[in-house]
């Protein structure tokens, strides 16, 4: 019998968390149940017609469907390009400040790979999207992890990083608004950020990805909007959220030229670029004078509704939930005497919907749950009530 083996490195991965969640919550919808998932951060709002149609007709060139170029289109990154100037203000170089990405995923992973290595350290939120650990650990750095203390606000504590650590780093990870906690990050926190980046020569790294889902008249600003922020920062910019996007792949990572030009050149090894429609219908989600505003209101509208249903209903019960100004999330601790990994299986068992355990996002995480608002208000309306009636019939601790 043949004995072939994965490479060492991949038993430092753990099982990716949203596909032992989808196997639970199937377990269950096999045991004929109905599952409400509040687990996976993915927009069940549709992709706008404008954005669909330009795809259409980009799709029926033939020209399109040959290799794309590996950077990017011309036209993609001048538009990201003119994006940043007309949303924040920023001016950067198409050429050399701005690659195209098969969705941020992609570009945070390369990324790490191509800065980062055996003797590197990497300086990682604590809890934060995995990716940016697991990448790094997969690339031989060591990870040390950023404390993200509700205290703060969920700000990790830059001063309490010590001389030799700053050193050793190669990169720094923020990521405002935030996922897991949809904390937000005053521009004071990110010129503090870029002033330390800046003074021990570290790549700061900025996931944007909900620049553009925000409320009660909060605005997200870029990194980029820093004086000196090129010097050290790169940014990504995701049409995942913003533009109901998540399958379609399609990114941008924009800022530094060291990072940006090294993340090109890995690529170009790895990958041949985004489909040059979906591209073209990214132009289109950017270029359309006035269309994107109408999207973002439009979305926001709908979640910031969604939030208050939730959060004032799970209030209710009893649970310790804040109202965020922004991303699609809710963070708040687990009921009592529960870890979250235990409190996910109970609401799931007893609630049947799917919240995501705060560990699975770092060590900080733990005791904590995430709730997506990927449903209807009616479904909402369901999972909450369903989630009150778990609560009520739980054995009290002690």
């Amino acid at each position: 019998m043949a004995k072939i083996k994965p490479a060492a490195r991949m038993a430092e991965l753990p099982p990716y968390l949203f596909l032992e969640l989808d196997r639970l919550a199937e377990a269950r919808r096999k045991l004929g149940r109905d599952v409400i998932n509040l687990g996976v951060g993915d927009p069940d709002l549709p992709t706008p017609d404008y954005i669909v149609e330009a795809m259409m007709r980009a799709v029926k060139r033939p020209s399109n469907h040959r290799y794309p170029n590996y950077l990017g289109s011309e036209a993609f990154r001048r538009s990201m390009a003119q994006w940043y100037h007309r949303r924040f203000g920023v001016e950067v170089d198409p050429q050399r400040e701005v690659v195209g990405l098969i969705g941020s995923k992609e570009g945070i992973a390369h990324l790490i790979w191509a800065m980062a290595g055996p003797g590197d350290l990497v300086l990682v939120p604590d809890p934060a999207y995995p990716v940016y650990a697991t990448q790094a650990a997969l690339a031989g750095a060591e990870v040390v992890t950023l404390a993200l203390d509700p205290a703060r606000g969920f700000l990790p504590d830059l001063g309490s990083i010590d001389e030799q650590t700053w050193r050793r780093a190669k990169m720094l990870w923020l990521n405002y608004p935030n996922n897991p906690t949809g904390a937000i990050a005053p521009k004071e926190f990110l010129a503090e950020a870029v002033d330390r980046c800046r003074y021990y020569d570290v790549l700061l790294c900025h996931d944007n990805a909900y620049a553009e889902m925000t409320y009660d008249g909060y605005r997200a600003p870029s990194v980029l909007q820093i004086p000196g922020a090129k010097e050290v920062a790169v940014e990504f910019y995701s049409f995942s959220k913003p533009f109901n996007m998540t399958g379609w792949r399609i990114a941008a990572a924009v800022g530094a030229r060291v990072a940006v030009e090294v993340l090109g050149l890995l690529k170009s090894h790895l990958d041949s670029g985004a489909f040059t429609a979906v591209q073209e219908a990214a132009v289109a989600a950017l270029q359309q004078e006035g269309k994107s505003e109408q999207v973002f209101a439009r979305m926001n509208a709908i979640y910031g509704a969604r939030r208050d249903l939730v959060v004032d209903g799970l209030k209710a019960t009893g649970l310790d939930i804040s109202r965020p100004l922004a991303t699609f999330y809710l963070w708040f601790p687990a009921p009592e005497g529960m870890t979250s990994a235990a409190a996910s299986k109970f609401f799931l068992e007893s609630a049947d919907t799917v919240l995501t355990p705060g560990r699975a996002y770092g060590p900080h995480g733990e005791g904590w749950l995430r709730i997506a608002l990927t449903e209807s208000e009616e479904r909402l309306q369901s999972a909450v009530e369903r989630i009150a009636a778990a609560i009520q019939t739980r054995p009290r601790v002690g």
